[in-house]
């Protein structure tokens, strides 16, 4: 079996990406995916503790309507872009491409960069089961990877020695990167309650897990850049899913609408 390399890159002295842009009142990291990509293994090179959120149109309007929700957002060190919603507001708000940053395709891009980069990954949350089918696809795809760990939590609150022990157990793991899949918004609850004492980056991936190991299908591309992943899930669990995106995409492009309203108005008393 032919194995891949550990290749010993330099290190960056500042990061690939440096700025932040407003979006109805959450800001959202602006760079390339290649830019996302660099900038995670530079939080694990030069910061002890960080978090990363994927932002879609469902965190953007949890954020406007929960205050504390948005200043975890923006405190985030990272808030990529996931929706292509999110992307596309950038560019028309900013007049410059973004990239959409999904964590379903920068997790698998994050393993594979580890395993040649030699760093360790810990996977936490969603079921042993599907931990197990994660696991077993890094093993198969990526052997020079290093997993440090998994673990799956109670589907309950955690006491606090039960949290301390979990944060001690991933810390003693000796990870530089924590996937969290906690589902939106406990996983980001979490990550931010954790900066300080989980001592790696910890990424808020969702369901990532399950389309990396094949127990969820994705849309085609050309379906997922016209915005349309959000269709495939409500399809998938229209009971638990109709509310949150009948509400929250209204909500949505009533708040881009004043937006893009105010934006025009300005621009004509400008121009007067």
């Amino acid at each position: 079996m032919l194995t891949e390399t550990i290749q010993e890159l330099p290190v960056a002295a500042e990061p690939p990406i440096k700025e932040k842009r407003q979006l109805l009142g959450s800001l959202i990291s602006a760079g390339s995916f290649d830019d996302f990509v660099n900038h995670v293994f530079w939080l694990t090179d030069h910061k002890d503790s960080s978090y990363v959120c994927f932002t879609n149109v469902h965190m953007l309007m949890e954020a406007k309507q929960d205050k504390d929700f948005q200043s975890l957002l923006n405190n985030a060190d990272i808030a990529s872009p996931d929706g292509g919603p999110v992307s596309k507001l950038m560019k028309l708000l900013y007049g410059q491409h973004q990239d959409r940053v999904p964590g379903m395709d920068l997790m698998p891009r994050l393993l594979q960069e580890a395993a040649q980069r030699g760093k360790s990954v810990f996977f936490y949350g969603s079921t042993d089961q599907v931990l197990e089918a994660v696991v077993a696809k890094t093993r198969t795809d990526l052997p020079n990877l290093r997993v440090a760990g998994y673990y799956s939590p109670p589907f309950r609150k955690l006491t606090h020695i039960e949290d301390t022990a979990i944060t001690n157990m991933i810390n003693d793991s000796g990870a530089d990167i924590v996937f969290v899949a906690l589902g939106c918004p406990k996983q980001e609850r979490w990550m931010a309650d954790h900066k300080g004492q989980v001592k790696a980056c910890m990424l808020g991936v969702g369901q990532a897990y399950m389309t990396y190991a094949g127990l969820e299908k994705r849309l085609p591309k050309w379906a997922r850049d016209l915005s349309l992943e959000w269709t495939y899930r409500l399809w998938q669990e229209p009971g638990r899913l109709w509310k949150r995106y009948l509400l929250t995409n209204s909500k949505f492009l009533y708040e881009v609408a004043k937006v893009v309203l105010f934006r025009r108005r300005r621009n004509i008393q400008l121009t007067n």
